[in-house]
């Protein structure tokens, strides 16, 4: 699903016009980055939280010239999903392979 059919369904869904929900989810989308970014987590109860997960220094290797480079410390945005949110998937997963046997 791409941006444009969540658009579309969540318009159908609750009769708010495409551009009205566009508009809102690109605020969410900028708002969870900018605080990612500011290393603030955004919880979001029953989906799942946005964190940032700080990578410690290490060693890499530049394979073209085969020496050893120093890869500093950062962060990395990293999603994780609600317990909610994960036992749905799977309860999904069971019902299709159920069906998929029958």
């Amino acid at each position: 699903m791409r941006k444009a059919d969540l658009v579309s369904r969540i318009s159908e869904k609750t009769d708010i016009a495409k551009v009205d929900v566009l508009l809102t989810l690109e605020t969410f989308f900028s708002e969870v980055k900018d605080s990612i970014a500011d290393k603030e987590n955004v919880y979001i109860r029953g989906f799942g939280s946005f964190v940032a997960k700080k990578r410690a220094k290490k060693i890499g290797r530049n394979i073209k010239k085969n020496t050893a480079i120093e890869i500093p410390a950062h962060y990395i945005p990293s999603f994780k999903p609600a317990k909610a949110f994960v036992s749905r998937v799977k309860d999904e997963a069971l019902v299709e392979e159920e069906n998929a046997t029958k």
